[in-house]
């Protein structure tokens, strides 16, 4: 056969040994480690909890050792904020259960759900004080008044009212009405327990005085989505919103000016938590930062001078709530699959990325793995038959290893060439130019290049090319060639060589 180059190729070459050509190998980019990364890279360690459905709302308590409130299904779940074990279900109730969220000392609990009623529990009995009637659809939002003895609830419903309710008498004092839309979401404005934001799915976010109720909502700030969760920063003058995809950011002394509309996601945000110090590991450089999670499955961390982006984390299903405890040094995220991540922060090197599946669940995954491979063993010294059956069964022999004396059977793999390879190997070198174009990666044109280079068949492999394949390869070349780590090998390769 005749190649491109002229060369006359026997049909014993063509027969013979190829060997593969391998990529060219860079040394990998060196990692621009900062303080921020590192901090929110120490949260390691992941505690996995599987909920009985999706998590929906989180909740750590003001007061040390701060237990986390997890409400799933028809169950809110107290943890210990020093273990992480489950401390405590609460289970009482007859549906759905929303926004389990805990008093300030962490004695009682409030919550909401599918029926139109208010309970307030306490959380060393788990006994129901109080259930609250005056909704006429579903509790979405349940708060306690701020304050260590708060005698007051705040709740919001399905029925477009929000309500103001005196836990020691047991009844209402006053309800709220204005939202057009189902309200989803409350908090209270630092500074007193008296003015509370609410938000709605008529795209608005109101502002109410208990103690006028008579007059309405004495602000209301416009979005363009339904309101999902809000979050009022500690020095009371401003307040932050997420409503589809977007973060808003209101300056309320200034009448509810608009500061920031950040496009923060690519799916609706469902989320917010406030980290009061966070950023870097001493308390001096440390800073206030805003987590939004959203159902892209990406928890993004913000600072509050620009509101950029300083940090993001991959989860493996929607976020669907999240929040940090007050000393900043756990993380819980809750997922619309219905797993609980709650992470640790470590006071020592970075222990792992904000994600499911780092370093800490690859441990865990080899400790089961471990006892798995026990479980075995101690089967087959007590004679127990496995069968297909069992599932034991199926992990016979994962950790056997050969005898000095056994015999040794090595499975031999033929090399699968990739289409560059085909063509080096029957000499068609402007073929394999074109097969590496496509791949898009440098590392592969360069080892190609250099091939040719070494054949000296770079000039007929670039020669009688048309406008579209000399168009891809300088394309290519004027991407990747002026890149430090590639210039070498691809304007050297393909530089002309004198005779």
């Amino acid at each position: 056969g005749e190649g491109e180059g002229g060369t006359q190729v026997g049909s014993a070459a063509m027969e013979g040994e190829y060997a593969r050509l391998p990529p060219k190998q860079y040394p990998p980019r060196a990692r621009r480690e900062t303080a921020e990364g590192k901090f929110w890279r120490r949260f390691g360690a992941p505690e996995l909890v599987q909920c009985a459905g999706a998590v929906t709302h989180l909740e750590y308590c003001a007061a040390a050792p701060h237990a986390l409130a997890a409400t799933s299904s028809v169950r809110v779940q107290l943890f210990d904020g020093t273990t992480r074990k489950l401390r405590r279900t609460v289970g009482r109730f007859s549906d759905v259960a929303y926004s389990g969220s805990l008093r300030a000392d962490g004695r009682l609990m409030v919550a909401g759900g599918e029926r139109p009623v208010v309970q307030v529990f306490d959380c060393g009995s788990r006994a129901v004080l109080r259930s609250l009637q005056g909704h006429s659809a579903a509790v979405r939002c349940a708060r306690f008044a701020p304050g260590a003895g708060a005698q007051h609830v705040f709740s919001a419903s399905d029925d477009k009212t929000c309500a103001w309710w005196d836990v020691t008498a047991g009844a209402r004092v006053c309800a709220l009405s204005g939202h057009e839309d189902y309200a989803r979401a409350a908090c209270a404005l630092p500074g007193g327990a008296d003015v509370w934001a609410t938000g709605g799915y008529d795209h608005t976010v109101r502002l109410w005085d208990v103690r006028d109720a008579a007059r309405g909502s004495t602000m209301r700030l416009l979005h363009a989505a339904p309101v999902e969760a809000l979050l009022a920063l500690p020095s009371g003058g401003m307040l932050v919103s997420a409503a589809g995809a977007h973060v808003y950011v209101w300056d309320l002394l200034a009448g509810g000016r608009l500061l920031r509309k950040i496009a923060a996601a690519q799916k609706t945000l469902t989320c917010l938590a406030y980290a009061p110090l966070a950023g870097a590991a001493d308390e001096h450089a440390a800073g206030p930062r805003l987590v939004a999670g959203g159902l892209d499955g990406t928890a993004r961390v913000f600072e509050l001078d620009t509101w950029s982006v300083t940090h993001s984390a991959r989860y493996p299903a929607p976020v669907t709530a999240l929040a940090l405890n007050p000393p900043c040094s756990q993380l819980a995220a809750g997922l619309a699959d219905g797993t609980l991540v709650i992470r640790m922060r470590r006071e020592g090197g970075p222990g792992g990325a904000m994600a499911v599946g780092g370093a800490g669940g690859a441990r865990a995954g080899a400790r089961r793995n471990t006892r798995s491979s026990r479980r075995v063993k101690r089967g087959l010294k007590r004679g127990v038959k496995l069968t297909a059956a069992n599932f034991r069964y199926f992990l016979r022999g994962r950790q056997a290893k050969a005898g000095a004396s056994d015999a040794r059977v090595l499975a031999r793999r033929r090399a699968r060439l990739a289409p560059y390879d085909k063509h080096l190997r029957r000499f068609r070198h402007g073929a394999a130019l074109d097969a590496a174009l496509s791949t898009g990666r440098p590392e592969v044109v360069a080892a190609v290049l250099e091939e040719l280079a070494a054949r000296g068949a770079v000039e007929s492999a670039v020669a009688g090319r048309d406008e579209r394949r000399a168009g891809e390869l300088l394309s290519f070349l004027a991407r990747f060639a002026a890149r430090p780590r590639f210039a070498g090998a691809l304007l050297g390769a393909a530089a002309p060589r004198s005779a």
